[in-house]
């Protein structure tokens, strides 16, 4: 009976181990497994001269039958598994119906898993696997970055570069719209470039690829770049660059601001030494462009010529200005300011005339250049010969105030004031007459005014 028993549980376990094995070589199968091992070998040399040829419509019949027959051909070459991704990509790329695009996308994903499956090379095909899923099928992110964390995870520094730059995009994707966290992110783009950067370093083969794929890859990370790194990452990347041109002001300014910006704080010693070369920099270059902003506009110097009492200078520059300027109403004022100066300042009344004349030329309502003229003509009356020349020198003053009110209401409350102040040095009657002269008669002043008023006593 225990005899029975035994063989029974023998009958068990050896036809559990049958079913449990079945699925893994029904897909692994090879020629020797086939029902039809000649058929099956001739199936397969009528479709590879097709796929040779590239005629993968031709093709797909054969395969198919080869396939189905044994998949894993003659158990040392994938062909079936990628040659048939070749011919069901073309027909993916055909097909004009969705149902059926979706058929060839999920046998294309399944023959790559059982290629896995019966040879291995997991790394490889799962990196390749991963590259049609973002490319070819646009394969919901999440599932993508699945298959790729594995390919990487198994491949290491042997992962082929066509994994990051895609890998790259999801992480930005998923980080960007809070599918994964700052330190997941961190860790994956730590990873990635170390792997760019070991075959860089030691794959000479593709050392071009993996330069071109970091390149790329980073692109992409720079967009989150800023959000996931901290002071002390930016530090050690940048360090280098500071050390290959510490001198150079522009890689201080942006150094310093970029580190800054990354929550750097002032009290760090890399940033007080950046800070220091900062400001140095910056203002020796505010002198600079100070400097070149007056040199380039001469109404500035003229200004600082006349506070430092050069009154000659300050003319020079302001005449500088008034040739220079882009408009009658600052060149009018450039030329009064020259009026200005070289009557009160370098007591050349004739030379402040001049250039109120030409201030008012410029501006045509604007009483300010005649109200210097009378200020003028007032203030030099005294020294205008004889008591009659003098009260006739006040004369052309009222007559200068006058106008100026009768142009420009700015002035009128000022010019009304001197005239009320300077009447009663108006000429009187009894000199008038005794020099033969009547009331409204016009008179040439003398001295260096060598204007004619008309008599009012």
């Amino acid at each position: 009976m225990k005899e029975l028993q035994d063989l029974i549980k023998a009958g068990l376990l050896i036809a559990a181990s049958v079913f449990m094995t079945t699925p893994m070589m029904a897909q692994c199968g090879t020629f020797k497994d086939a029902a039809d091992s000649d058929q099956a070998e001739t199936y397969h040399v009528l479709y590879r001269g097709d796929v040779k040829n590239k005629n993968y419509d031709a093709a797909f019949e054969n395969w198919k039958n080869a396939y189905e027959a044994a998949p894993a051909a003659d158990g040392q070459r994938h062909s079936h598994y990628s040659d048939g991704r070749k011919i069901l990509k073309h027909k993916y790329e055909n097909a004009k119906d969705d149902a059926k695009k979706k058929e060839y996308q999920d046998w294309i994903l399944k023959l790559y898993d059982e290629q896995i499956t019966c040879y291995k090379n997991d790394a490889y095909l799962l990196g390749r696997k991963a590259f049609d899923m973002f490319y070819t099928f646009n394969t919901p992110y999440d599932k993508t970055l699945a298959v790729l964390k594995s390919a990487v995870e198994k491949g290491g520094n042997d992962s082929e570069y066509i994994v990051l730059d895609p890998y790259a995009r999801i992480v930005v994707h998923q980080f960007t719209n809070d599918l994964m966290d700052k330190a997941s992110a961190r860790a994956l783009y730590d990873q990635l470039n170390g792997i760019a950067d070991h075959n860089i370093a030691n794959n000479e083969k593709f050392k071009t690829q993996f330069e071109s794929a970091k390149a790329s890859m980073n692109q992409s990370f720079m967009k989150i770049e800023n959000h996931i790194f901290d002071c002390d990452y930016w530090k050690v990347k940048l360090m280098p660059e500071y050390e290959a041109d510490k001198d150079n002001p522009e890689v201080v300014k942006t150094l310093f601001n970029k580190l800054r910006g990354q929550g750097c704080t002032n009290e760090d010693p890399f940033m007080m030494e950046l800070k220091t070369k900062y400001e140095s920099y910056a203002a020796a270059e505010n002198a600079k462009r100070k400097e070149e902003y007056e040199q380039s506009n001469p109404a500035i110097m003229a200004k600082r010529a006349y506070d430092a009492g050069d009154y000659a200078g300050a003319v020079a520059k302001y005449e500088e200005a008034a040739a220079a300027a882009d408009s009658q109403q600052k060149k009018g004022e450039y030329l009064f300011r020259i009026a200005s100066i070289s009557g009160r300042k370098l007591g050349s009344n004739s030379k402040a005339r001049e250039y109120a004349r030409k201030a008012a030329q410029a501006r045509p309502d604007w009483g300010r250049p005649y109200m210097l003229i009378g200020d003028l003509y007032a203030k030099s009356s005294r020294s205008c010969g004889d008591s009659f020349q003098q009260r006739l020198a006040v004369l052309a003053a009222i007559d200068k105030y006058a106008y100026a009110k009768s142009i420009d209401s700015s002035v009128a409350s000022e010019a009304s004031e001197r005239i009320s102040k300077y009447s009663a040095s108006k000429p009187t009657k009894d000199e008038a007459f005794m020099r033969g002269y009547k009331s409204g008669q016009s008179v040439k002043v003398g001295c260096w005014i060598g204007e004619s008023v008309k008599l009012r006593f």
